[in-house]
Formats: C-alpha cells, sequence, structure tokens
C-alpha cells in the first residue's frame, strides 16, 4: 500500500489529481491494476503526507469535510446507563435494563463508542480525537456535547467527576481538580470551546442547578421540549408541561446560556397541523424564541409503551413523505437568528419498527424546498463553511443587527453577511441588570487552528469587530459591565482584547 500511497501523493504534486472527482478517478483507475483491496483509505494516504505539504493536500484528502466546516470539531460523549428521574416517556426506547443511555438504542453511532469504552467520559473523548485526527480534521476546537439522558438529575459527583474526565482527555494530562484542569485546557493543544448538556426543562430551571453546570464550563443547554401542547406531553408521559419549558428558558437566557430546543414531530395526540400551529408557538412567543433547534420526528423503536400501542392499531407515526413536508414548512418558518443543528435522530433504520425509513431526511427536506421555491434562512444554511462563499471583496462585508424580545428582555443578533452568507455573529442580551450578557460570539468557515495564520473566514479580525460592535451597544444602554458567556478553551482570546475572569464568565467593565 505505500507504494500506492507514495503514487496518489505524486499525483497531486504533479496536478494530475486537483480535486476530489480525479481524486477518485485515480483511485479507480489504482483499483483495477492493484486490486481494491490494495488502494489505501484517505487516513493513510494523509500519514505518509509531509508536514510541509499536509496543509496543501489536506482538502483532498479530508473525510466528512462538514464535520468541521462550522469551525469546531464536535466530540459527543454519553454518560453511563441511568433512570430518568420522572420515569420513562411512551417514546424513549433506552435505559438501564437495555444497557444504554436514557432515550438511546444503543445503536447510534456516539452510543457504540460510549459502550466500545466502557461508558468513560476520558476514553470517549481521547478515542473521538484519535479518529477525528486520523481522518484530516483539525481538532484544536473542540466542542463538546454530554449526552445520554438527564445529565443534570445525577449526583454532582459524577457530574464533575465526568466532566473533569472530559477536559482530562482533551487536555492530555490528569490534572488534580476541575480548577487546574480548566486553566490548562485554557492554553493547551485541544481546547474545548463550548460545552453542551442535555436535560430535561423540569430539571434545568432553577439557579443552583444552571450555575453547577456553567461552573463545570457549560455554554449551552439543549432541552427536551418536545412539543409546546400540554395535553400531548401528558399523553406521552413526559412528565413535564409548557410551564416548565417557559420557566428553564427563562433562567437559562437570563444567566447567559445559549439554548437549544429538541422538537419531536408526530407524536401520538397530535397532528401535523397541530405540530406546525405548536412549532409557530416558539417563534411567536417572546417566552421561548430558542437560538437553536434539533428535529427529531417521532419515531417507532421496539421495547416502548409506543411500538405497543402501533401494535395495537392505536397509533401511527408520520410517513416519510409527511414528515418531509412538514419540516418543510417548519425550517422555512425559522427565524435567520437559529440554527437547525440537526433534521433526524442517528438510529439505525433496522432499529426503527414504524416512521421515517430513510437516512437522509435533510436532504429530501431540501430538495422539497427547492422544487416549492421554499427557502430555509437558518444560520447552518447560511454560514460560510456551508454556502462556500470566497472573501474576494471585503467591502462587502456588511453588518446586519436582527432584535427581538426573549424572557423578558432583549436579544441582539448582531452578524457580518457577505453576499447573503453568514461570516459570523454574536449575540447580546440586555435586561433590566446593569450587566450586559453575550452570549455566543462566533465565526464560521472550515476550522483554523488556535494561533495560525489565517487562511479561511476565521482569524481574520471580524470577532473582535463584532465584541466591539455589542460593547458599544451595552454602553449606549448605560450598561456597566459586560460578560461573555465563554468556553474554556477560549478564555485566553478574551484575556487578551481586556476580559477578565470572574467565573463562570469572562468580565470587562465599560
Amino acid at each position: 500500500m505505500d507504494e500506492i500511497a507514495d503514487r496518489i501523493i505524486e499525483a497531486m504534486r504533479s496536478g494530475e489529481v486537483t480535486d476530489r472527482d480525479s481524486l477518485q478517478r485515480l483511485k479507480m483507475r489504482l483499483c483495477s491494476e492493484y486490486g481494491p483491496d490494495k488502494v489505501p483509505p484517505n487516513s493513510e494516504i494523509l500519514a505518509h503526507v509531509s508536514d510541509e505539504e499536509r496543509k496543501q493536500f489536506l482538502p483532498l484528502l479530508v473525510k466528512k469535510p462538514m464535520r468541521t466546516a462550522s469551525g469546531v470539531a464536535v466530540v459527543a460523549v454519553m454518560t453511563s446507563p441511568y433512570p430518568c428521574p420522572h420515569g420513562k416517556c411512551a417514546y424513549c426506547p433506552g435505559g438501564v435494563s437495555n444497557v444504554s443511555p436514557q432515550s438511546y438504542t444503543g445503536k447510534e453511532p456516539a452510543a457504540r463508542r460510549a459502550a466500545m469504552n466502557r461508558f468513560d467520559p476520558y476514553d470517549q473523548v481521547a478515542a473521538r480525537i484519535a479518529q477525528l485526527e486520523e481522518i484530516g480534521h483539525d481538532v484544536s476546537k473542540i466542542d463538546l456535547i454530554i449526552m445520554g439522558g438527564t445529565f443534570t438529575s445525577r449526583n454532582p459527583q459524577y457530574q464533575e467527576w465526568f466532566v473533569k474526565r472530559c477536559f482530562d482527555a482533551m487536555n492530555g494530562v490528569v490534572k488534580p481538580d476541575m480548577a487546574s484542569a480548566q486553566e490548562y485546557n485554557s492554553r493547551c493543544e485541544h481546547r474545548c470551546i463550548g460545552l453542551t448538556v442535555e436535560t430535561r426543562p423540569d430539571y434545568f430551571m432553577k439557579e443552583e442547578q444552571i450555575r453547577r453546570m456553567m461552573d463545570l464550563g457549560a455554554t449551552r443547554v439543549e432541552l427536551g421540549v418536545q412539543i409546546l401542547d400540554d395535553e400531548v406531553l401528558k399523553g406521552v408521559s413526559r412528565g413535564h408541561s409548557v410551564e416548565e419549558v417557559r420557566k428553564a428558558t427563562s433562567a437559562c437566557r437570563g444567566l447567559g446560556l445559549k439554548v437549544c430546543y429538541h422538537i419531536m414531530p408526530g407524536l401520538p395526540g397530535s397532528s401535523p397541523d397541530n405540530d406546525y400551529r405548536c412549532f409557530r408557538r416558539i417563534f411567536d412567543e417572546p417566552d421561548f424564541r430558542p437560538d437553536m433547534l434539533k428535529f427529531y420526528p417521532t419515531l417507532v423503536v421496539a421495547g416502548t409503551h409506543l411500538y405497543e400501542m402501533w401494535e395495537n392499531g392505536e397509533y401511527e407515526p408520520l410517513d416519510t413523505d409527511t414528515a418531509v413536508e412538514l419540516v418543510s414548512k417548519m425550517k422555512a418558518y425559522v427565524p435567520e437568528y437559529v440554527r437547525i443543528q440537526r433534521i433526524q435522530r442517528d438510529i439505525p433504520v433496522p432499529e426503527i419498527s414504524a416512521g421515517i425509513l430513510k437516512s437522509n431526511l435533510r436532504q429530501l427536506v431540501q430538495n422539497n424546498m427547492d422544487a416549492h421555491g421554499m427557502r430555509c434562512r437558518c444560520i447552518r444554511c447560511r454560514e460560510v463553511g456551508h454556502t462556500g462563499a470566497v472573501l474576494e471583496d471585503p467591502e462587502k462585508v456588511i453588518l446586519k443587527i436582527t432584535e427581538y424580545e426573549a424572557s423578558g428582555g432583549k436579544e441582539r443578533f448582531i452578524a457580518y453577511e457577505y453576499e447573503d452568507s453568514l461570516v459570523g455573529y454574536v449575540r447580546l442580551r440586555t435586561d433590566d441588570s446593569d450587566v450586559a450578557k453575550i452570549r455566543e460570539l462566533k465565526v464560521f468557515g472550515n476550522e483554523t487552528a488556535v494561533g495560525k495564520a489565517a487562511e479561511s473566514w476565521q482569524h481574520r479580525g471580524f470577532g473582535k469587530k463584532l465584541l466591539a460592535h455589542a460593547e458599544d451597544i451595552a454602553r449606549s444602554e448605560g450598561k456597566t459591565k459586560i460578560t461573555v458567556t465563554s468556553g474554556v478553551g477560549v478564555r485566553e482570546y478574551y484575556a487578551s482584547v481586556g476580559y477578565r475572569l470572574e467565573a463562570p464568565y469572562m468580565a470587562k467593565d465599560l
């Protein structure tokens, strides 16, 4: 294989291979010559590339480039199987009896990685970093996501142990306590630029719960909202109401966290029309208005109460065509300040008894929207890392500010746009307090390693300019201080522009 890898590298040097198509044609030719089992994967070709040429050839050889197209590498880890505090929802497939985290079948890619590593957070993170690096991704900036049931219902000792083990893995060294692990991560090779926890609204309403997660480094929460309909929630034994969603959203936003909602179209007791009405409520009413969304259309999985309902003819899930139409309408209604993170679960099709039996729902929705002249204006659909926009004329980068009321305060989505592509943005919140809160600062483009020269959209100064705009607005409203809900690994950046650590925030007097 070494000889074949060297031939491919030489073809890239000579200009015979200039893009992925020409690389694939060469590989097919070599398959005919040497046999299909002799042609090395891209990861092995990368291993033969010199350090000097790695940057040049990486765009051709990196596997699944969209994994870091938003500028960061996502690393998902799962907690050990543990009962949900309220019982079990009708649709929930996982749990202790299934030897899988609650709400997961155990067959999802992240769940399988977790089980292979005995649910040890250190081993999960270390293995995922190594895997991403092997296929060519830069993992200097990591967005860590803690999945698997209601993390905030676990005892505080487990929570701290779990998160610290994640930091130790990113750091590559075991520190004696959380504070020293976080301090080391702020300047190490693999920095945690964001930390997300998944949980239920009723287990994330109290300031004490939220502050504990923020002390561990949390910058975002994903709430299992499912639907804004109390009757439907009651019918699936969800164990909370819309009121808990309202309270959790307000508490999280007030403390500066980003908020993502999980939405489940097609639950029993609802209908496509009701799903759409409830979805519009999310953005029509200021008590909600999350920053991000994940769509998880309801699926029937064996071993759940929903499976029994389906078997008995008491429930029929959304079929693929209906789901495509419904999600298309929902995407078209999403405001520009929202990012749609996902369109469907990672559950393998063989595990699904009924429901959407296609694994490419996002693509089907996009095709349907294109065919009907519909457009999604969400962040993901417009960010430069996905649109492929090339900065040819910096003068055409424009500033756009969107204001909206949310949870008793004013939110400003301050963005730089280039030919309708989103370059970067900052989320600024002001309320009755003397302190303005920056809940997020983001610049897009394929990941640029920390401290390296700018060859993509990142590290061109857009972040500092957005920060300055937010500070100017805060001053104009008479605020005396501004805080940033900063990932541990980004604290050094904010310190370089005049902020100081007031854990869990970075702060600056105005």
